[in-house]
């Protein structure tokens, strides 16, 4: 502040004693500055460096990562959230959100449970390359998609399929360890019965826990299977749990379970407050989508001009994304979900129109002032960016 100005303020004076007098008689607090931010941090790590202390073959597609950290301690967080793997592979710097499948009262390792995509990028680079002892970077512990004691009922249905089991392990693990006063009903749906993560311990819990019941759902089946076939349907949901009502319901898997789930479970008149949907990432195939405009053929490509950080114009494919795209081409974006959820990825669309799948939780200033979620957004047209 200017010298000239301060004395004119009012009761400058009797700041000047209140001043003295802290001198005088005060505490000092100098040594303790920066420990508010070291907590803060140790708690909230935006970056970490872990190590592979483990591989767990689960089944043929799929494999455990038991990841201790390189130095220090492991943050605290609650069954459900994810850690954000960050990868240089080739030319490309990439991250990719994983599932904590272990459970938050283990506090030595994070379990990350990854199975194998096709053509995966990411999933294939881990499985086949990554070995024990290997240092990974993630981010801390993050996302909303866990237990709260406060707000859900103490009767909760996990639907999961595929490898979306890994959170609603997190979760059942804890539960089953600590003793925890809830009833869960687990609807697991997979296409057959050979590559179900988890299913052994699931089973093993489930027989001698009460509080856990564990229904298989196997599109496929052999002919040795006896259990629930098919989908997951409102009426399997409605037959194992008789009353609907006083649940709250999770839901985690690839984007077609959650395009058959949850209108079977609209209709059934569960309200959509009782029911926590997990982001499944970018829809594999966009074009499919509700709302893709029918003229924009999946084989297009445009231009797509990028500002800021780094001038460029790059070829843009109409069905991935445009984080992928700058990715591929070298210009990272920071990113964490990967499903149009956390906005970090956010950029500024100067041109152009770009499709953003239904569902993706865009802010009304966004909107207005055209902000894009990257990893959720499709050009439509030649198309131009600001990061």
């Amino acid at each position: 502040m200017n010298d000239e100005l301060a004395p004119q303020m009012d009761c400058y004076e009797e700041v000047l004693k209140e001043i003295e007098l802290s001198r005088r008689f005060g505490s000092d607090y100098s040594l303790e500055r920066g420990e508010v931010a070291r907590y803060i941090n140790a708690l909230h790590p935006p970056r970490m460096t872990l190590r592979v202390r483990e591989i767990i073959q689960e089944t043929s597609s799929t494999a455990t990562f038991r990841l201790i950290p390189a130095d220090g301690q492991l943050p605290p967080f609650l069954a459900g959230q994810y850690v954000t793997l960050f990868l240089t592979i080739g030319k490309i710097r990439t991250a990719r959100p994983y599932s904590i499948s272990s459970p938050p009262n283990q506090t030595a390792w994070y379990d990350v449970t990854i199975r194998r995509v096709e053509e995966g990028l990411v999933s294939n680079h881990l499985l086949d390359t990554i070995q024990i002892g290997d240092l990974i970077e993630t981010s801390g512990p993050v996302g909303t998609f866990y237990y709260n004691p406060i707000i859900h009922r103490p009767v909760v249905a996990f639907i999961a399929g595929g490898s979306g089991i890994t959170p609603f392990m997190s979760m059942i693990r804890e539960i089953y360890d600590r003793g925890l006063d809830r009833r869960v009903f687990l609807f697991y749906g997979n296409r057959d019965s050979t590559d179900i993560i988890f299913g052994e311990e699931i089973e093993r819990i489930a027989a001698v826990s009460a509080n856990i019941h564990y229904v298989p759902v196997i599109e496929n089946p052999d002919e040795q299977y006896d259990g629930r076939r098919g989908f997951i349907t409102g009426s399997v949901v409605k037959e194992e749990m008789k009353t609907l009502h006083d649940a709250t319901f999770f839901i985690c898997g690839p984007q077609g379970m959650y395009d058959f789930c949850l209108p079977e479970l609209e209709a059934m008149g569960i309200p959509r407050r009782s029911v926590r949907r997990e982001m499944s990432g970018p829809p594999l195939q966009v074009w499919e989508q509700p709302g893709w405009p029918e003229e924009v053929k999946k084989d297009a490509v445009f231009s797509l001009s990028v500002g800021g950080v780094k001038t460029a114009t790059i070829r843009a494919p109409a069905t991935e994304s445009i984080l992928t795209t700058l990715e591929k081409n070298g210009i990272p974006v920071p990113s964490l979900c990967r499903s149009g959820e956390c906005s970090l990825c956010r950029l500024k669309l100067l041109s152009g129109t770009v499709f953003q799948p239904r569902g993706t939780p865009i802010r009304k200033s966004d909107r207005q002032f055209g902000y894009i979620h990257s990893c959720a957004a499709y050009p439509l047209e030649d198309c131009a960016v600001l990061i």
